[in-house]
């Protein structure tokens, strides 16, 4: 888990171009999804972190977002994943 406030702008880019970062989540809210959904653009960049991979996220303890993945959203909703 990356926080977004201690990297800078063009190593994230860098980091995001390489595939090293996939999904972005809120530390707060405890949510990751897609780094081009709308509602994770609106986050404030202090709640924000970036993971490698989806199972990074999970780990952490983050559920999947409803609004960008709603197919997970919906299997983490009813217990499956």
């Amino acid at each position: 888990m990356i926080n977004h406030q201690k990297i800078s702008d063009p190593e994230l880019l860098r980091k995001i171009k390489n595939g090293e970062i996939c999904f972005g989540g809120n530390r707060i809210l405890k949510i990751y999804g897609t780094l081009k959904c709308s509602s994770g653009k609106r986050m404030k960049r202090k709640n924000r972190v970036f993971f490698s991979s989806e199972n990074k996220a999970k780990d952490s303890g983050f559920r999947p977002c409803g609004h960008c993945m709603k197919a997970e959203y919906q299997k983490w909703k009813n217990g499956l994943i």
